[in-house]
């Protein structure tokens, strides 16, 4: 199981990413905004394969051309290594 990552340690974190805020202690959270719908799904199916791959699943919301990704680890009941490492990956898609 992961650790559940300190208040210092997930502020360190976000300010190695573009754009991610800690929701609260439980999770991180970024808002991608794309041009039209399809393009926003298609962005969603990245992310689902880098999640599957990395065995870690983020909450996903899309409306329209706006997506919302949450990122936890529920096991460690808050914000772990393996979702910073998630972050990181996703931004690469954006």
């Amino acid at each position: 199981m992961a650790n559940k990552l300190s208040a210092a340690e997930v502020t360190a974190a976000l300010s190695e990413l573009d754009g991610w805020d800690q929701e609260s202690d439980q999770f991180i959270m970024r808002k991608f905004s794309f041009g039209d719908h399809i393009t926003a799904v298609g962005f969603v199916n990245r992310v689902a394969l880098l999640a599957e791959k990395a065995d870690h699943h983020p909450d996903l919301r899309i409306v329209y051309n706006t997506v919302e990704i949450k990122l936890t680890t529920h096991d460690a009941n808050g914000v772990t290594q393996k979702d910073v490492d998630l972050a990181k990956q996703i931004d690469r898609y954006t």
